[in-house]
C-alpha cells in the first residue's frame, strides 16, 4: 500500500492495452456507434450467463426501465422491490408512472426478504424487481416462486452480479441465465465488467428482445445498420415512442475484452473476500457477509456490519485518515428527498432492517489488483480503530 495519503481507493476497473487495443480497432473502423461490436458483445454476453437473448443498452437504469415497461408496468400499477438500494432501483418504476412498493431486507443480509413479498401483492401489483445487493445473489427461487404462484414477472436488478451463480435445481449456473423473467447488468466503473458505463438485459423471452431492440433505438422500424449494408433505399419509420438506450461500439469493444477475463477476475475477488473474512474474524461483534449454500458471490463489494460501540462515519473518517477510502452502507430510496412525498411510494412493512444495515455498515476496498498484504493492513487499521474506540465506550472504573 503506498505511504501517500488516501491512495487505496473502494474499487478500480481492470483495464490495460487490450482494451485500449479494441478502442483502437472501432475508431479505426470508422463505426463508433452501435453496430457489430455490440451485436458480437451480445452474442458473447449471452453465451457466458446462458441466455437465449442478450441486449446491450445504455446503462443499467435503461435497462429496467425497457424491463419494467416490457411487462406491462405502467401508470397506476405497484412493484415490489426493496428500499435498500441504488435509487435508480425505485427511479425505474417511477419512469413508468408506477409505484414502487418497498419491503425490507433478510436478517444478516443485503437482500430482499421473500418472506415479506407475498403479503405486499395486491391486486395492482405488475412485477417483482428483486436485487442481487452487491453481487450477492437474493433467494431467487422463493421469490420466482412466488411470482408463478401470482403470475407476477419476477426482473432481476442484477447490476452488480455479473459473475455470480446460483444453485439452481442442483446445478450451478449464472445469474443472468435469467431465473426470473428478465435480468438486467450494469457495466459502471465499480462493477467487475465494465464499459464505462453500460447495460444489458438477459432473457430467454423471444418477444421481450424483440421489443428491447426496437426501444432502444427510437422504434426505428429499419436499424441504421441495416440501412447502411442495403443495396436499395429504405425510408425507416417509427411506429411507437421509443428512447435513444444505445451502447456504442466503443463501448461494446471494451466489454468483449472484459468479458474474456470475468471468470479470472471473479476467482481472484472470491480470494480476497476470504481474506478479509479471515482477517476481521479477530474483531468482536464485527458482522462480515457470507454466502448462503446456494449463493457464489462475484464480491463486486465487501460490506460489513460494525459493532454498535463502532460509529459508522467515525470508523470510516478513520480509515480515510490511515489512506484507505471505504463507502458507507447502501443507501435506503424512502429516506432521499427525491421519495419523501408520500405518493412516491408505499412502505409494506417497516424498513428497519434497511435502516439499521445503511447507517452501521461499511463497504472496504475490493479490487483485483489489491495484494493480500493490502488486505491485512486494511484489517490491522478496522481492528486498530475498532479497539480504541470499544475501550473509549467502556465505563469507567
Amino acid at each position: 500500500m503506498s505511504d501517500a495519503p488516501h491512495q487505496l481507493p473502494v474499487a478500480k476497473p481492470v483495464l490495460d492495452e487490450r482494451e485500449v487495443e479494441a478502442v483502437r480497432r472501432v475508431v479505426l473502423s470508422g463505426w463508433v456507434t452501435q453496430g457489430p461490436e455490440v451485436a458480437a458483445f451480445e452474442r458473447e454476453f449471452a453465451d457466458f450467463v446462458g441466455a437465449a437473448h442478450a441486449c446491450a443498452v445504455s446503462n443499467c437504469t435503461t435497462a429496467l426501465h425497457l424491463a419494467l415497461k416490457c411487462v406491462g408496468v405502467g401508470a397506476g400499477d405497484e412493484v415490489i422491490t426493496v428500499s435498500h438500494s441504488f435509487i435508480a432501483t425505485a427511479n425505474a418504476i417511477r419512469y413508468c408512472h408506477a409505484l414502487p412498493v418497498f419491503v425490507d431486507i433478510e436478517a444478516g443480509g443485503y437482500n430482499m426478504d421473500p418472506d415479506l413479498v407475498e403479503a405486499a401483492i395486491t391486486t395492482r401489483t405488475k412485477a417483482i424487481l428483486c436485487v442481487h445487493q452487491l453481487g450477492m445473489p437474493c433467494d431467487l427461487r422463493r421469490i420466482v416462486e412466488i411470482g408463478k404462484r401470482y403470475a407476477i414477472p419476477v426482473i432481476e436488478d442484477a447490476a452488480c452480479a455479473a459473475g455470480s451463480e446460483i444453485l439452481w435445481q442442483g446445478q450451478w449456473e449464472r445469474i443472468g441465465k435469467p431465473h426470473g423473467d428478465i435480468a438486467c447488468f450494469s457495466f459502471h466503473p465499480r462493477k467487475v465488467v465494465t464499459t464505462g458505463d453500460g447495460g444489458m438485459l438477459a432473457t430467454a423471452n423471444d418477444e421481450y428482445d424483440r421489443k428491447f431492440r426496437l426501444w432502444r433505438q427510437h422504434s426505428m422500424s429499419v436499424p441504421d445498420t441495416v440501412r447502411h449494408g442495403a443495396k436499395q433505399v429504405i425510408f425507416e419509420g417509427y411506429p411507437e415512442l421509443g428512447y435513444n438506450y444505445r451502447m456504442t461500439d466503443l463501448q461494446a469493444a471494451i466489454g468483449r475484452e472484459q468479458l474474456k477475463r470475468l471468470a479470472a477476475l471473479v476467482t481472484r475477488r472470491r480470494e480476497l473476500a476470504e481474506q478479509y473474512t479471515r482477517c476481521l474474524s479477530r474483531i468482536a461483534g464485527l458482522q462480515t457477509p457470507a454466502e448462503p449454500v446456494w449463493a457464489r458471490s462475484n464480491w463486486q463489494s465487501y460490506c460489513v456490519g460494525l459493532p454498535g460501540w463502532l460509529d459508522q462515519r467515525n470508523a470510516m473518517q478513520a480509515l480515510l485518515d490511515r489512506g484507505v477510502s471505504s463507502r458507507r452502507g447502501i443507501m435506503n430510496i424512502h429516506l432521499e428527498q427525491a421519495y419523501a412525498r408520500s405518493e412516491s411510494h408505499r412502505a409494506a412493512t417497516t424498513l428497519g432492517r434497511s435502516v439499521t444495515a445503511q447507517q452501521t455498515s461499511v463497504i472496504l476496498p475490493l479490487f483485483v489488483q489489491m495484494t493480500d498484504a493490502d488486505v491485512a493492513l486494511i484489517a490491522e487499521e478496522l481492528l486498530s480503530i475498532a479497539a480504541v474506540a470499544k475501550a473509549a465506550a467502556l465505563p469507567a472504573l
